[in-house]
């Protein structure tokens, strides 16, 4: 067997792998395409936890070295959007200083389909030690009733 030969098959069965894994990840919305986060398949930003009760949803949104003032908060229906910017390091810190650099900032967007509808007039968030966490009153009309029969 030509060594070229052995090298060609070897780039061709590579650009099928990529290709077979291409088609098995979901489509990403576009904003996510943009985060500040490196890599191809960058992972949403900020990482959340979601979870209830029968009042309320929680998010626990985990943001460490943000300044809540630079986060914005939208609720419509039953979508939640957090965005902001997370700062880079110092400007008197020049490039060629680092040597190492892993700690992202760039602004950024998370959309997430909540469960169930939301009353957006009673939302609240407070960021303590790194998380935002936010609270979510769900809508009358999603919390569940208690039907009598007769």
């Amino acid at each position: 067997m030509n060594q070229a030969n052995s090298v060609d098959e070897m780039e061709m069965l590579h650009r099928e792998i990529d290709r077979a894994f291409e088609d098995f990840v979901p489509p990403m919305e576009p904003f996510l395409r943009t985060a500040f986060l490196p890599g191809r398949l960058a992972r949403a930003y900020p990482l959340i936890n979601l979870h209830g009760d029968k009042d309320n949803l929680y998010v626990e949104a985990v943001a460490p070295g943000l300044d809540p003032a630079s986060l914005n908060l939208t609720v419509v229906h039953n979508t939640l959007t957090i965005s902001g910017e997370k700062k880079g390091p110092p400007s008197d810190i020049k490039p060629e200083m680092f040597h190492r650099e892993e700690r992202a900032s760039g602004k950024f967007v998370r959309t997430v389909t909540l469960p169930v509808e939301i009353d957006d007039t009673k939302v609240s968030a407070e960021y303590k030690n790194g998380l935002v966490i936010i609270t979510l009153p769900k809508s009358e009309k999603a919390k569940p009733r208690k039907i009598a029969v007769n």
